[in-house]
Formats: C-alpha cells, sequence, structure tokens
C-alpha cells in the first residue's frame, strides 16, 4: 500500500527527554522537532467507539510510511500536530502497529490544565 502524497499532512515528531537542572531535580522535556509526513484521520468506528468511548474525540489515527518510528521505538513520543513545531506537542503517540508497507499510529491528545475540554 502507497499511501496518496496529497492526504499526506507534514507533522513534527520529538521525543521526550530528561535532564537535571542545577540542583539535581530531574525535568521532563521535549527534544528538537524532526519533520515526518503522515495520513491523519479523526478515530472512528464501532470498535474505537467502544474502546475510547467519550474520549474518542481526543484520538487520531494516521498512517506513516517511513523509518522514524517502529514498535519497540516511539510509543510516548510527542507530536506537533495542530501547534507550531517550536511550542510543546498537543498529541502523544500510545500505539505503533507495523505492517509491511506502512505503520499505522495512534495519537492521544496532551491534556493541558489550561484547557476546558
Amino acid at each position: 500500500m502507497r499511501l496518496k502524497e496529497s492526504d499526506l499532512t507534514t507533522v513534527y515528531l520529538k521525543e521526550p527527554t530528561n535532564t537535571q537542572d542545577d540542583e539535581g531535580y530531574s525535568i521532563s522535556s521535549w527534544g528538537d522537532p524532526q519533520p515526518i509526513r503522515m495520513n491523519v484521520q479523526s478515530a472512528g468506528g464501532t470498535v474505537n467507539a467502544q474502546i475510547y468511548g467519550k474520549d474518542i474525540k481526543y484520538i487520531k489515527t494516521c498512517k506513516y510510511q517511513g523509518d522514524l518510528l517502529s514498535e519497540g521505538h516511539g510509543e510516548g513520543f510527542g507530536i506537533c500536530l495542530k501547534v507550531p513545531s517550536s511550542s510543546d506537542p498537543d498529541y502523544k503517540i500510545t500505539a505503533i502497529q507495523e505492517f509491511s508497507t506502512h505503520k499505522n499510529v495512534t495519537l492521544e491528545r496532551i491534556k493541558r490544565d489550561e484547557q476546558n475540554d
């Protein structure tokens, strides 16, 4: 299966990093953004509705062809989908399923304190 070029969206992948401040406290932050192209769609269907329930509106399913993500490497990474690449990611990767020609990636929206939804 080959992904159609006109359906691909450029998003930015950020790897979580842990550093220490001057006093030795652990600080979690995000690494440098890497542009990747994927087909992003809202999650739907009866199975996803049963799994996620009311939270289905915060779930995206994506198709990706490339080498930056794999099943053992990529869960927990951040994705800048609707925010600029310079800010913190608004989605995180929760699951990656590998197939012979592509990968199915499930994204979950990162809920922030200042957001009311």
